[in-house]
């Protein structure tokens, strides 16, 4: 494998095309580095490409009208962001910030079009990630419109989980988890509800916390007391 596409095989959308068309995909775009805390996009700008996430990790933010932050998720490695906005041609939906330092692959609107005309299994791959995420978001707002504050820091964790964990015999790993304060963002909660929280399932033997480090000890079963 070519090391300079590698990357690209990770990456959902890209992961099943043969090393030629990985190539010309490689070059269409350009790496670029993002420090901590800086802003990548801005939701209400026009957008005019497509971001994939070669290392570190990037939050989706929208901002309320009262200034409250919001975290829809949170994006790491091979993950991708900004199709919508290349698609439908309107403005972001959201805004991304680069929660470590970030080095991202970006290929401009018109460079990505034309791959998605020249090479349909990228659109029906696409298709297939846009639906998947629709159905995440559906079931995230379900659980936290209708759950309680322990049920919100739960559906939080089993995201997290699932977009950046590490599954080990029925163990999920997330190596750092994020502050308390984004984790109330998520969750739409306080930090002191999330703290408070994630020790209860401490005790109850559900998670284990050594510092950043967060482990699910028994995913199956905590996600079906919780989904």
């Amino acid at each position: 494998m070519n090391e300079n596409n590698s990357f690209l095989r990770y990456v959902p959308i890209f992961s099943e095309l043969d090393e030629k068309t990985l190539d010309e995909i490689t070059s269409l775009g350009v790496r670029k580095t993002f420090s901590k805390d800086s802003v990548v996009l801005l939701e209400h700008e026009t957008g005019s490409a497509l971001f994939v996430i070669t290392k570190g990790k990037v939050k989706v933010t929208r901002q309320h009208d009262n200034g409250n932050e919001v975290i829809l998720t949170i994006l790491g490695e091979s993950d991708f962001f900004g199709e919508m906005a290349i698609i439908d041609g309107f403005t972001r939906s959201a805004s991304v910030i680069a929660m470590t330092e970030a080095e991202l692959f970006i290929i401009q609107r018109n460079e990505f079009l034309n791959l998605l005309q020249t090479h349909p299994e990228v659109a029906i791959a696409l298709l297939h990630e846009i639906t998947q995420r629709l159905r995440t978001a559906d079931m995230k707002i379900k659980s936290l419109s209708l759950q309680n504050a322990e049920g919100k820091v739960a559906t939080v964790i089993l995201q997290l989980a699932d977009d950046l964990g590490k599954i080990k015999q029925g163990i999920v790993e997330i190596e750092k988890l994020p502050l308390q304060h984004d984790l109330a963002n998520m969750a739409g909660t306080s930090r002191e509800t999330i703290s408070r929280t994630i020790h209860h399932f401490a005790k109850k033997g559900l998670v284990e916390l050594d510092g950043s480090r967060l482990k699910i000890l028994d995913y199956e079963k905590f996600k079906t007391q919780f989904s």
